[in-house]
């Protein structure tokens, strides 16, 4: 499905957190088809290479970035290497999640640390590196991929809402500071509803897919935050399948 969003992202650095699959690979698809250089960060290395390969066939610009988002020290060291290599990221999106789908008196302490550090921890890391990067070039967007789960939960979600909840109160923060420090900076949160892809098929193989929407609108709403004139600021959009039953 082609994307109705048009914005010109030639000359720009794209980096996409699980942008290996699923919704990362719709937006990894979406931010090289509009011209961005992409890295896809990712701890999938045959399926990010396939997905780099598949680009490079249609002309496009994309390379594998391993990454695992919940080590802070390996995330300083690929902005480092960027560093030294004179590139830099104008585009952030921090789109990689994990979820335990269990009831709270069931969970480990190790499946908390996993979700709460995957989808907070990792993301905030990522925003550490790049956000004092781009106030230092005067300029850049930093998108992040939040959920209906950071608004309203439901049972056996406790981490992931947690998480998500806690990254959408740092988008906001963010946001405020962008706005006061570079307003050359944008800083979008992204309210997801249910899509049809393997983060929740995986999990849930019975799921109704006429429940769900597509993660290529999802991503479209990710070039949308992009191609908003620099005048204005989207500090936030919500974007859900008309039969999404988690929201408002």
């Amino acid at each position: 499905m082609d994307s109705g969003v048009r914005v010109d992202l030639r000359g720009r650095q794209a980096l996409v957190t699980g942008g290996a699959r699923g919704l990362g690979a719709s937006i990894t698809r979406r931010l090289a088809g509009a011209g961005a250089s992409v890295l896809v960060a990712d701890v999938r290395k045959e399926q990010a290479r396939e997905l780099c390969e598949e680009l490079a066939q249609d002309g496009r610009d994309a390379r594998f970035v391993e990454l695992d988002v919940t080590d802070a020290d390996a995330v300083a060291e690929v902005f480092r290497e960027l560093d030294r290599d004179g590139q830099s990221v104008d585009v952030l999106v921090n789109n990689a999640a994990v979820d335990v789908s269990k009831p709270i008196e069931h969970l480990t302490a190790q499946e908390v640390t996993r979700v709460v550090t995957t989808n907070l921890l990792g993301p905030m890391y990522l925003c550490l590196e790049t956000y004092r990067r781009m106030v230092a070039r005067g300029g850049g967007h930093i998108v992040n991929i939040l959920s209906t789960a950071s608004n309203r939960t439901w049972t056996e979600a406790g981490p992931y809402s947690a998480g998500k909840s806690g990254l959408r109160a740092f988008t906001h923060t963010l946001f405020k500071e962008a706005q006061r420090d570079c307003p050359g900076i944008g800083v979008t949160g992204i309210i997801a509803g249910g899509m049809e892809t393997p983060f929740i098929l995986e999990r849930f193989p019975d799921a109704d897919v006429s429940m769900l929407q597509s993660p290529d609108i999802v991503a479209d709403t990710v070039l949308y935050a992009l191609s908003v004139p620099a005048g204005s600021a989207v500090s936030e959009l919500v974007v859900v399948p008309r039969k999404e039953p988690s929201w408002p």
